[in-house]
């Protein structure tokens, strides 16, 4: 079976949540598939080469599951991006649309150097508001975006269209 249908088979549909009208991926059945998961890993790390990047960015929450096994495999650090409030320490925030309200999402302002080489992974890119906000994050911190990876992409809500000529890498789309 090709990655591609792999990953598909494991992604469950659950309608109206968080809210009506809103149809969720869940991807623990593809977490849960050593296979399917070590394969989405092996793939992400293998499109951007090993020593092309610094540090890989992960964002809350579900990005943080993909995010961590890619920066092990790139000898890379790990950087959360979270919700507003969930930090310690000094940090940038930036506020962002999504297809259901709006969000906050913050990052140490320690966190990344200047010049630094920087992934963005999560699990979904849906509308690129929350993609897009991380990657203004990167930006803010002087270090550079060189891609952003999704698991998957929802390509009728047009999310791409708002990260410009990032180097937009999805496994899968739908």
């Amino acid at each position: 079976m090709d990655l591609d249908t792999l990953i598909q088979d494991r992604i469950r549909d659950v309608p109206d949540y968080p809210k009506p009208g809103v149809m969720f991926k869940d991807i623990t059945p593809l977490l849960a598939d050593h296979v399917a998961f070590a394969g989405v890993v092996d793939a992400i790390v293998n499109h951007h080469g090993r020593g092309t990047v610094d540090k890989i960015v992960g964002i809350e929450a579900r990005g943080f599951i993909l995010a961590a096994p890619v920066a092990y495999h790139f000898g890379a650090g790990f950087v959360p991006v979270r919700k507003k409030g969930k930090l310690p320490a000094n940090s940038f925030e930036q506020t962002y649309d999504l297809e259901y309200g709006t969000e906050t999402i913050e990052m140490h302002e320690d966190a990344l150097a200047p010049g630094e080489r920087v992934l963005v992974v999560d699990d979904v890119l849906a509308t690129g508001g929350t993609a897009r906000a991380a990657a203004d994050l990167v930006a803010r911190s002087g270090a550079e975006v060189v891609g952003i990876s999704v698991l998957m992409e929802l390509s009728f809500l047009h999310g791409r269209d708002k990260l410009g000529n990032l180097d937009v890498h999805s496994l899968v789309t739908v």
